[in-house]
C-alpha cells in the first residue's frame, strides 16, 4: 500500500463543507481539499472564478489545462479535463498533439501559443518576454492575466493532487 492522505470522513466535516460538497460534482479533489477546511471555500471560489466567470474562452482554456496536466504528469487533472475539453469542441487529434508533441507545433498558431505558455509556466515558473508579449497582443491585459492565472492554478492543482495522492473516481462524474 502506498502512502497517501485519506479523504476526510464525512462525519468529520462541518455542515458548511458537507453542504458545499453536496452541491458539487462528487470529485475526490473537492473532498481532499476539505481536509484543509480553512482553505476550502477560497479554493472553490478561485476554481469557479477561473472555470465559470473568466472572460477567457473555455475551449482555448482547455488547451492550456490539458497541457499543464501533461507537463505535470497529472493523470487526475488530465482525465477530468479530457471530458471538459471534448465538451468544448477539442478534437481527438488535437488532444493527441497536446499529449504527444514535446513542443507543440501542430496545432494552429493560437493553440501552439497556449501550449507554449502552459509549458513555460509549468517548467520554467515564469513566461518568457516573447510569450508574454504575444499573449498581451492577442488577448489584452485582462484575458492574458486570466489565462496566466488559470495556468498557474492548474499547476498548483496538479501538485496538490499528485502530492496528496488523490485517486481518480471509479466512474466519470463530469
Amino acid at each position: 500500500m502506498s502512502v497517501k492522505i485519506p479523504l476526510p470522513d464525512e462525519d468529520s466535516l462541518s455542515t458548511e463543507i458537507k453542504d458545499a460538497l453536496a452541491s458539487l460534482p462528487p470529485l475526490n479533489v473537492f473532498r481532499m481539499v476539505a481536509n484543509a477546511p480553512a482553505s476550502f471555500k477560497g479554493f472553490l471560489e478561485l476554481a469557479m472564478s477561473i472555470l465559470m466567470r473568466s472572460e477567457f474562452n473555455a475551449r482555448l482554456r482547455e488547451y492550456a489545462v490539458l497541457r499543464v496536466a501533461h507537463a505535470n504528469n497529472c493523470d487526475y487533472v488530465w482525465t477530468q479535463h479530457l471530458t471538459v475539453a471534448k465538451r468544448t469542441g477539442i478534437t481527438d487529434s488535437e488532444i493527441s498533439v497536446i499529449a504527444d508533441e514535446e513542443t507543440v507545433s501542430s496545432l494552429d498558431d493560437e493553440g501552439n501559443l497556449l501550449c507554449r505558455a502552459a509549458d513555460e509556466i509549468s517548467t520554467e515558473v515564469s513566461l518568457s518576454d516573447d510569450v508574454l508579449v504575444l499573449l498581451i497582443e492577442h488577448y489584452g491585459h485582462r484575458q492574458a492575466t486570466e489565462l496566466i492565472l488559470c495556468i498557474s492554478y492548474f499547476n498548483m492543482l496538479c501538485r496538490f493532487v499528485e502530492s496528496t495522492r488523490v485517486e481518480l473516481e471509479e466512474e466519470n462524474v463530469l
